[in-house]
């Protein structure tokens, strides 16, 4: 003849399975967090007016995903934060892809001599020909991505440092978490 549990016990082993799933869950929401996502800081305004900031403490905070960059190549007018030669970490929009020619002409951007057509969010951009774009030149993009910040008056992007390779993105900036007047998806 057995003894019944007492209730006592039957209580602390369930808590203590609940507090086993919690942790498993919490380990897995963890690495989901670290291997996925990282959320930066805009501390420029070279992205205006998609990401704004002039500081740590005003910046538009970013969550960026990394698993696009592992699935498919960047593309076209994305948003993506990448670590630039000096190993910052800073966000520009991908203007050209590998193999291409980018130039720019009257605020236009050119794609192999041909205007590139910008989405409706991005129309309003005035791209300006500083840098190794300066008086109508053409760049070919060998193994990399021109990348061009959206204030292209003040922007320390691809005309500058060159084309970016692959290897040197974070990941694709995916959704500004705060302030909350500008919560919303980066387009």
């Amino acid at each position: 003849m057995s003894v019944p549990p007492r209730p006592f016990a039957m209580t602390g082993r369930r808590l203590l399975r609940w507090f086993e799933r919690a942790l498993a869950c919490g380990g897995v929401l963890f690495l989901v967090y670290h291997l996925g996502f990282e959320v930066l800081v805009i501390t420029s305004d070279s992205m205006a007016p998609t990401l704004k900031g002039n500081s740590f403490r005003t910046g538009d905070r970013v969550l960026a995903e990394k698993i696009t960059r592992r699935l498919r190549s960047p593309r076209r007018w994305e948003v993506y934060a990448y670590y630039n030669e000096d190993s910052i970490l800073i966000a520009k929009r991908v203007v050209g892809l590998p193999g291409e020619r980018v130039a720019i002409r009257g605020h236009s951007v050119l794609i192999d001599g041909v205007e590139l057509l910008r989405p409706p969010d991005v129309a309003p951009v005035r791209y300006y020909p500083y840098g190794n774009l300066s008086k109508g030149v053409e760049v070919r993009c060998e193994g990399g991505y021109f990348m061009l910040g959206d204030d292209s008056i003040d922007s320390l992007d691809s005309r500058y440092s060159g084309c970016v390779t692959k290897d040197r993105f974070l990941g694709r900036a995916w959704r500004i978490l705060e302030p909350s007047e500008r919560r919303g998806w980066v387009k």
